[in-house]
């Protein structure tokens, strides 16, 4: 009788929480004067949410650690309007992030959203990886994660009230072939942004949790690439310019400003992977085997352990097939801060 008595007052409460989860959800935050602060906002998807939340008249502060890529992403903000900071922070190293932290909220104030957005992908098959390409994808999505985040919630505790959202993937749902060390540090942030979610909650921190799709970034350029490192780049970027697989950068980045302002729990950008991650929440059997066939088409073992960047293999592709085959994303790389040395050109750009 005890046993019953205590499901239904923990079902009570359950649906009690959901209730006032949705009155929240109604009384969404504004962003005019807020402070958002994002990890790697100097390029891709990072400049694409800058520009966003700046055209709400958000103050935006931005890292990473490369100091160009920083000051062309300022000069693009300031052409806009938008009042942007930057700053040099190697997010694996818990002292630069709060050292970091520090001089932002002393020049800025405090920080009232933080976008967790930077991330690295290196392609291959698992034969190929080492445990240093877990490692550093750990580091980079897992870790510095977590040391930006526990740099700002002492602010945001007292003051009882401030955002985090989590850029994750579909990689952090779903398990993708020739993308694992990816995928483990994104079901990593996934586990970490739902907890903390429950957790913060009490406190008036809303976190918000963010699985994007394929998008059309030109982010591949800056992937790293293991194997039959040709080929792994081929299907990889082909898929990422692909407009009906992937999805416009400034597409997402209004979603995601959209579900910070509502304080939604979670977001999944694209129809395809938002699909692809309710089969496999139903029929997790369906997914592995579709997954199992498709490894048969991906490129197979015996190529380099050597990692090689997108861009040294895109030079390689010259044909005008290739080209017009991936001239969205080609565009979309030039738009976004995705050329190395910020310069486009037939051979290095994508």
């Amino acid at each position: 009788m005890k046993f019953q008595t205590g499901i239904l007052t923990a079902l009570a409460a359950g649906a009690g929480y959901v209730a006032l989860g949705r009155l929240r959800r109604i009384r969404p935050i504004g962003l005019g004067g807020k402070i958002v602060f994002i990890t790697g906002g100097s390029r891709g998807l990072g400049l694409a949410m800058a520009r966003e939340f700046g055209a709400y008249g958000a103050t935006v502060a931005f890292c990473a650690r490369n100091r160009a890529e920083l000051e062309r992403a300022k000069a693009d903000l300031y052409a806009r309007g938008i009042n942007s900071h930057t700053f040099v922070c190697d997010i694996t190293s818990d002292s630069q992030v709060n050292l970091m932290i520090d001089a932002v909220t002393d020049t800025l104030g405090p920080i009232d959203i933080l976008v967790n957005n930077a991330g690295n992908i290196r392609v291959g098959p698992f034969s190929d990886m080492t445990l240093k390409d877990f490692d550093e994808a750990m580091q980079v999505m897992f870790w510095g994660t977590l040391h930006t985040t526990l740099a700002v919630l002492p602010s945001m505790r007292s003051r009882k009230q401030g955002s985090i959202v989590n850029i994750t993937s579909i990689g952090g749902k779903v398990s993708v072939p020739h993308l694992l060390p990816y995928s483990c540090a994104k079901f990593a942030t996934v586990a970490l942004s739902e907890g903390l979610r429950a957790e913060l909650a009490p406190a008036g921190i809303r976190v918000t949790t963010i699985a994007p799709g394929l998008m059309r970034t030109g982010s591949h350029l800056h992937a790293e690439f293991k194997g039959k490192q040709a080929n792994e780049y081929a299907w990889f970027a082909a898929g990422a310019a692909t407009p009906v697989v992937s999805i416009e950068a400034k597409r997402a980045a209004r979603s995601i400003v959209r579900a910070t302002v509502r304080g939604e729990s979670e977001k999944i950008l694209s129809i395809p992977a938002d699909l692809l991650a309710r089969i496999h929440g139903l029929f997790p059997g369906v997914t592995s085997g579709l997954f199992t066939v498709a490894n048969f088409m991906l490129p197979g073992d015996g190529g380099s352990r050597h990692a090689l960047p997108g861009h040294e293999i895109e030079a390689k592709f010259k044909s005008r097939i290739w080209r017009a085959l991936t001239k969205v994303g080609r565009t979309a790389a030039e738009s976004l801060n995705e050329i190395p040395g910020g310069q486009a050109s037939a051979r290095s750009s994508l």
